[in-house]
């Protein structure tokens, strides 16, 4: 396993939250670092690297969806941000700057557990496999694979690094080629996330998603296509 495969951090001005969930993610083996305000969690989670980052939206100075934006220009770390109950905006915001999940305060521990869980499960199972063991469930295209037992892409022969999100978008994309799936399906079904008012969200994270592909294989970047009116699919060339 890595070594930074049980590491989280937890970003909260509070206090006694900090407290709260290190003494249970203690309890599952976890790893604990802490940070106050979103200068310090920068500064932690681009010098260290971390298996999952639990992340205040609001907090003192640079608020939780500057600290998400400046992290995903160069790491794809999981980002559970942390919001205060009604605070629509900010989830949505929370989600269009890459963060993968997020849990309404006052929450309950456990739920917090079960959602670090969940996204670690899908996000660090290459941590079991070797590079050369070749997973079954794969999805292969002429310029595209993905490694579904493995959570795993390579476009153009090259493994590129995608976040949990990401990748979610990616492959339910993959698993119906050449079907256009509206923004609102995308959201409900990736996201698990109802909201009728802003779609952004989607329309960022698909533009995020070409540009890593198209670093390494534009043949790749182009199979993510827009329907105008409509949607997104995954297009194979024929």
């Amino acid at each position: 396993m890595s070594e930074h495969s049980n590491r989280i951090l937890i970003v909260d001005d509070e206090e006694r939250i900090r407290r709260l969930l290190r003494m249970y993610l203690e309890k599952e083996g976890y790893e604990i670092d802490e940070a106050e305000d979103g200068e310090m969690a920068l500064q932690k989670a681009t010098a260290s690297d971390y298996s999952i980052i639990l992340l205040d939206v609001m907090l003192p100075g640079m608020d939780g969806i500057e600290v998400c934006t400046r992290l995903r220009q160069n790491k794809a770390t999981p980002v559970i941000m942390l919001t205060a109950k009604g605070e629509e905006v900010n989830r949505v915001q929370g989600f269009e700057v890459g963060a993968d999940d997020y849990v309404v305060k006052p929450f309950s521990p456990r739920e917090v557990i079960y959602r670090v869980k969940a996204i670690l499960r899908r996000s660090s199972e290459t941590a079991f496999l070797t590079k050369e063991a070749v997973p079954s469930n794969s999805i292969v295209f002429p310029n595209l694979i993905i490694e579904h037992d493995a959570h795993r892409v390579s476009a153009g022969g090259i493994e590129i690094s995608l976040t949990p999100k990401e990748y979610e978008l990616l492959h339910y994309l993959a698993v119906s080629p050449d079907k256009v799936f509206s923004r609102e399906e995308l959201l409900k079904d990736v996201w698990n996330y109802e909201f009728f008012g802003d779609l952004r969200t989607v329309d960022t994270h698909v533009k995020r998603l070409r540009e890593k592909l198209n670093k390494v294989s534009p043949e790749a970047a182009a199979m993510i296509t827009t329907v105008w009116g409509v949607g997104y699919k995954l297009e194979v060339p024929k």
